[in-house]
């Protein structure tokens, strides 16, 4: 029974000293309020501190840095060229009382963060062309295709940078922060997350680039008909050349075999007035194969060299021919072994 007389005061003593002291993390800084306005200094070292139970309450107010992803807003750059553009920020608070005076939490930092940075950075992209908004390093040099040739000039084109995206960044963050410190706020950085172009804009981008392949698609083209064209008259005059020579040969090559021919017949033919005589009995033979037919009429004068066989043919010449030809054509033919 004593145990417990002695052990409720204890118990009062501890809930007495757990609503009235608190933990300050090293992440927070505390300002106490007391019947909603605030008193003492904001707390921002970490450990356990004291209040009035009941009356006076506890703010904890962030102390690490802390992100601002903004929305995608569509803007108009200086030449008139709409971008949506994504924005993202880092920020702490640097005074917690102003803070907590004007904005009270977190939530509505953002919407004034949203509102401050929002329009400062659609005012430094409306001062800037599209150029500045995307690029930053100055004096560069365009990389270029070789294998594009003359046509690398068209593709390769870079417009020069005055001002750059980092310097535009810059403007913003100055401009913004000298605002937000009036909100207890200190902005850290600001940078462009994303920029893409307007649905408008990006299709008439997309046909340009298009339109500009096409153009040095079809340089290629004419080039490479040109290029096709040469090779196929070189070919072409490379064939009448092989051609031309060998017509050349297989004419000299007629001419030596003719020559040859005539020899061995003229030798063949030379041995006596008999063989003469049988040549040109069988030229003559040859001249009526090539002359007659079996529907022809001819009409020779006496005088023809043609009538002269007729004329040397007597019956008894003529049946002994006859003879002579059918048993030739009776001889078989040797046959090859």
């Amino acid at each position: 029974m004593k145990a417990q007389l002695y052990a409720i005061p204890i118990i009062l003593v501890f809930i007495g000293f757990y609503i009235s002291t608190y933990v300050v993390e090293e992440t927070d800084q505390v300002i106490i309020t007391q019947f909603g306005k605030p008193v003492g200094d904001p707390v921002t070292e970490a450990g356990l501190k004291l209040k009035i139970p009941f009356i006076q309450e506890v703010n904890r107010i962030e102390k690490r840095f802390l992100p601002w992803d903004g929305p995608s807003n569509e803007m108009s750059t200086k030449d008139k060229t709409y971008l949506i553009i994504d924005t993202f920020a880092r920020w702490r608070i640097s005074d917690p009382m102003q803070y907590f005076l004007r904005l009270r939490d977190e939530r509505s930092a953002l919407t004034r963060l949203d509102d401050i940075l929002g329009s400062e950075t659609r005012n430094a992209v409306a001062k800037h062309e599209l150029i500045e908004i995307v690029r930053t390093t100055k004096d560069r040099v365009a990389q270029t295709d070789q294998t594009l040739g003359e046509a690398s000039d068209q593709v390769s084109t870079l417009y020069p940078i005055k001002v750059g995206r980092e310097r535009v960044e810059a403007q913003i963050f100055e401009k913004a922060a000298a605002k937000l410190a009036d909100f207890g706020i200190e902005l850290l950085d600001v940078r462009f997350k994303r920029i893409n172009y307007n649905e408008t804009v990006r299709s008439r981008i997309y046909e340009r680039m298009v339109s500009e392949r096409q153009q040095i698609a079809a340089r290629f083209r004419s080039e490479g008909a040109g290029e096709a064209a040469k090779i196929i008259g070189k070919k072409e005059r490379d064939l009448q050349e092989i051609e031309s020579e060998s017509y050349k040969t297989v004419q000299e090559i007629y001419g030596e075999a003719d020559a040859k021919a005539s020899a061995i017949y003229a030798e063949a033919y030379d041995q006596g007035p008999e063989t003469s005589e049988f040549y040109g009995f069988l030229k003559t033979l040859e001249s009526y194969k090539q002359v007659l037919s079996n529907d022809t009429s001819l009409i020779l004068s006496t005088n023809s060299p043609l009538f002269q066989l007729f004329k040397s043919f007597t019956a008894k010449s003529v049946s002994s021919l006859t003879s002579t030809i059918k048993e030739v054509e009776s001889v078989p033919e040797p046959t090859a072994e």
